[in-house]
């Protein structure tokens, strides 16, 4: 897998955590197999190659189809909330990554949520609880903070709340991944063509 490969993996899973957040704030749930994928990215802190974060292709099949949507040519597929979304993780991503302190707090915590998962399971509340209050602790006080749109009564309930921000933080750690391998936020505007041959050639291979 070439290194254009790796990249467009890295960006189709911060896409997918924007479109996991909207369907949580406006459906108010996912499924388990996602949230699973999505704390997981988060644990996997020392890959071998970019896909051991995702386990494999089919698993970003939604962050190749999101990727269609949001860059293609027909706007009636795309999303605003989902496309400030990835703005937002892509800006907070370059704050964090000059924030040491915030770094090491991150790495600490995710170490005890790592540990904690093999106590109880990687789904478990109490482990999207802590994975949610390191994101209020660390990705939160970066500023500015990431603004969800969507059903009142999904946002205001914790465990979903929870949810939202345990995805959030998956998608941070995909834009790490990303900007390690040489992703620039001015690459999706121009290799936008090039992103979307990518994620519809990645998208075939993840359903065949």
């Amino acid at each position: 897998m070439d290194n254009f490969q790796s990249r467009t993996l890295a960006l189709a899973g911060v896409f997918r955590a924007a479109a996991l957040v909207n369907i949580l704030a406006n459906e108010g749930k996912i499924s388990e197999d996602d949230l699973e994928i999505s704390i997981k990215s988060i644990f996997e802190t020392d890959p071998e190659d970019t896909i051991e974060v995702f386990g494999n292709l089919s698993n970003l099949s939604t962050g190749f189809q999101t990727v269609l949507n949001q860059l293609g040519k027909d706007s009636k597929n795309r999303n605003i909330d989902i496309a400030r979304y990835v703005v937002s993780m892509l800006f907070l991503e370059r704050r964090l990554m000059k924030n040491a302190e915030m770094l090491d707090t991150l790495s600490t915590g995710v170490e005890l949520a790592t540990r904690q998962s093999e106590h109880f399971s990687t789904t478990h509340e109490n482990v999207i609880a802590n994975i949610a209050d390191l994101y209020s602790r660390t990705i939160s006080e970066l500023g500015p903070r990431i603004m969800v749109n969507g059903e009142q009564h999904f946002l205001t309930t914790t465990a979903i709340s929870n949810k939202i921000r345990t995805v959030l933080l998956a998608g941070i750690r995909s834009a790490v991944l990303w900007q390690q391998l040489g992703g620039r936020r001015w690459h999706i505007l121009f290799q936008r063509n090039r992103y979307l041959q990518e994620a519809k050639s990645l998208l075939r291979q993840a359903e065949s």
